[in-house]
């Protein structure tokens, strides 16, 4: 996504489909195991844990960028016009609420306009629909798991129907993208949850037993296949980020995005599968050593730590510093900069903020933590309307 927003990379916004699937895939595997285990989901653990890992990390930025833009903006900095003020405040409230990509399709803001107002939260349309799917999920795989146990003869095993639930809905959501989509501008199939589910819930099908019995079972059975397959996805998948020419590429929102997710998706299962027949018998393991260590590599890892905060700073950094962009600078120093920047701001947030909340203050969790979230989320509410818009510039009278 960086690489995309600067300019690098037209084909840079698939990334996003990545991490969808892998968060469909993650939260799935901890949901379908604790309804295992315990016969049931405790929701209010499962919200607890996603508020802590997400919300301490997006309320810096709401606050730090809007605050900056709203200062910014009174002392004359060129791109914080009185316009970008209106939509940050604007924006952030359903940002907080995390409804801002409905808030957008609402707006008729499009994703695609690069002459249009640029909006410094726009780029959360992606952690809206995550959020959503986190809260409606856990319901879907709690209603499941009491099915089954209620309904046993007739509903079968929790993993097998919520891997055809998530198939069936998956193919839904590919229909409603190709029925919606508007070619002139693919915004509404592109950022609207029901269109972008599919993601979400091929990473979740992935993540069910069946699923992961026919991964370890290719992966014992076709070592040294598994090993090219993995490297021929991997390539695969980067390649066609490199070659889509953004929303122009033929086919894109009428299965394009669907393929790229199943690829997504098999790679994923692939790579965990690998992983749990590596801790189950080492015999042979070698052969997916050059792979995994590719993946498991330290500056990998070490990006995949601040993925998330990264993903919340890069965008305002880029706007705010894009304008005005000096001519003699090139364009690769200057994206440079820029990725730098967010860098900086993501490990500041990780090592200063999240960690802390996360695994160090005990304050943080129980009835505290709960206290401490409404607590933010009031303060935040009331920085929405208690920032004034600047007022519109005075009518010259004497150039009419």
């Amino acid at each position: 996504m960086l690489l995309f927003h600067t300019g690098n990379m037209p084909g840079g916004f698939l990334g996003v489909d990545l991490f969808f699937v892998l968060s469909g895939f993650l939260i799935t595997g901890l949901l379908l195991s604790e309804a295992g285990a315990a016969g049931g989901i405790s929701l209010v653990s499962f919200w607890g844990r996603r508020l802590r890992r997400l919300f301490p990390a997006l309320a810096l930025v709401l606050v730090v960028v809007t605050v900056a833009v709203w200062t910014l903006q009174r002392f004359g900095y060129p791109v914080t016009d009185r316009g970008m003020v209106s939509t940050t405040l604007a924006d952030g409230l359903w940002v907080q609420l995390n409804l801002v990509n409905w808030h957008l399709l609402a707006q008729d803001a499009s994703y695609w306009d690069a002459l249009g107002q640029s909006r410094v939260f726009e780029h959360l349309w992606s952690i809206a629909v995550e959020e959503q799917f986190y809260v409606v999920w856990p319901f879907v795989i709690g209603a499941v798991a009491w099915a089954v146990e209620r309904f046993r003869r007739r509903v079968g095993h929790v993993d097998v129907a919520v891997l055809t639930f998530a198939i069936a809905v998956s193919a839904g959501s590919l229909v409603l993208m190709v029925a919606l989509l508007d070619p002139a501008d693919p915004t509404r199939v592109y950022t609207g949850t029901d269109t972008r589910a599919f993601s979400l819930l091929l990473g979740a099908a992935a993540a069910t037993a069946p699923a992961r019995r026919a991964f370890q079972h290719i992966v014992r059975s076709c070592r040294g296949a598994t090993t090219w397959a993995i490297g021929i996805l991997t390539v695969g998948i980067l390649t066609f980020w490199v070659l889509t020419e953004g929303t122009s590429t033929l086919g894109l929102f009428t299965g394009g995005l669907f393929a790229h997710a199943i690829s997504c998706a098999i790679l994923i299962g692939l790579c965990a599968a690998v992983t749990t027949v590596q801790t189950q018998n080492t015999a042979g393991s070698d052969r997916f050593l050059l792979p995994m260590r590719m993946l498991q590599a330290k500056p990998l890892t070490r990006l995949g730590e601040i993925s998330y905060s990264l993903y919340l700073w890069h965008w305002p950094v880029i706007v705010l510093f894009s304008v005005p962009e000096h001519p003699e600078l090139p364009h690769w120093l200057h994206s440079a900069i820029v990725i730098g920047i967010s860098v900086a701001f993501a490990v500041a947030s990780k090592h200063l903020v999240e960690d802390p909340i996360r695994f160090r203050m005990r304050w943080a969790r129980g009835r505290a933590g709960l206290i401490m979230f409404l607590v933010a989320s009031a303060a935040l509410l009331v920085m929405w309307f208690a920032l004034p818009t600047p007022s519109e510039p005075p009518i010259d009278t004497g150039a009419l």
